[in-house]
């Protein structure tokens, strides 16, 4: 199993993120460490269209390749890399500013697609703890069937809480604020992903789908052409580093850990 880690240099809303320090080394180095120390892992590449970021993997005697400039997403970017693995590879997509990122869920979804024959792909979810979390249109939400399998995606707050909503007049926040165990039907989708090299491969070269475009979700894409993807549960909530908060949060929780280390040494 090889973990592709997509990483770009630029970022909208946390420019150069990748290689900002954190606990005495570039962002990127620790979501790395983490991918390596999943047991399903054989083998970490960093696919990067940035020599800055090539050259702190590689220096770090880390692999990296260095891929096109014009990719649309991360998706595309670890297909140019899976071109060349073996057929029959199983390639995990790291999203690269996961650097908390639990090595135990990387295992969860390999193995939720090593043993279903049926899946194209898997992913992961978390559960959503509060109304505001899942009213901000920054969290997806995924609906899985009873079979294990995503249904769908969105920004949007899903499934709508019909029969609760209306014991507060058909308003679903004040059923879900006064009956927070309502909470339990929602979660929220993280960007792990794990393909079959082959079925990778044929996703990137399908078109941009309508539902792809309007919700800008790419996952919509293998969905709306039949996929099956299975959806397990994260071991441990991860924070995906996409703004000065984000970046504050993760620092503080890889200094504790740091700290401990040194600690126990």
């Amino acid at each position: 199993m090889v973990a592709i880690i997509p990483a770009r240099y630029s970022s909208v809303r946390l420019p150069g993120k990748m290689l900002l320090p954190i606990a005495g080394k570039p962002l990127i180095l620790h979501t790395v460490e983490r991918a390596r120390e999943a047991a399903t892992i054989d083998e970490v590449i960093v696919a990067t269209d940035d020599l800055r970021i090539y050259n702190t993997v590689t220096e770090s005697g880390h692999r990296a390749a260095m891929t096109s400039a014009e990719h649309r997403s991360g998706s595309d970017r670890i297909a140019e890399v899976a071109l060349d693995l073996p057929v029959g590879s199983i390639v995990v997509n790291v999203q690269g500013d996961e650097p908390v990122i639990s090595p135990a869920t990387i295992d969860r979804a390999v193995e939720a697609l090593l043993h279903d024959d049926g899946a194209d792909m898997s992913t992961t979810c978390e559960q959503i703890e509060s109304l505001g979390e899942l009213l901000n249109g920054n969290n997806v939400k995924v609906v899985i069937g009873d079979g294990g399998y995503a249904l769908y995606f969105s920004r949007s707050p899903m499934p709508w809480p019909r029969e609760a909503s209306l014991r507060y007049n058909g308003d679903p926040n004040k059923a879900i604020e006064a009956e927070p165990e309502l909470l339990l039907n929602f979660k929220k989708h993280t960007g792990l992903y794990v393909y079959r090299r082959e079925y990778l491969l044929e996703f990137t070269k399908m078109p941009q789908t309508r539902l792809e475009k309007f919700e800008m979700l790419e996952q919509l894409r293998a969905l709306e052409n039949g996929a099956k993807i299975a959806v397990v549960d994260a071991a441990s909530r991860s924070i995906g580093v996409d703004t000065d908060e984000d970046l504050t949060i993760v620092r503080g929780i890889l200094e504790a850990e740091e700290a401990a280390h040194e600690i126990v040494a």
